[in-house]
């Protein structure tokens, strides 16, 4: 299962530049995931990058997201 990136991003730039797979990129005004690419830096690392370094804690799982999404719905989430 991929990541997201929520409408908490603060459009930092880190998480773009340790994701293994080049699976992030600017989609203004927040970064986006592209979920065929994510693999969740699995053979790259033991946990997934952009996770460890975000520090507004908006990269959740899809899942997560889709679910927090029905009870309140994010403004700038692209799914």
């Amino acid at each position: 299962m991929a990541y997201m990136i929520t409408d908490e991003c603060t459009a930092c730039g880190v998480c773009p530049q340790v994701c293994p797979n080049n699976a992030i990129w600017e989609a203004a005004p927040i970064f986006h995931i592209n979920t065929w690419l994510c693999t969740e830096c699995l053979g790259f690392a033991g946990a997934p990058q952009c996770v460890e370094v975000c520090s507004a804690n908006a990269v959740v799982l899809a899942a997560v997201a889709v679910l927090d999404h029905r009870r309140r719905p994010f403004s700038g989430v692209k799914v």
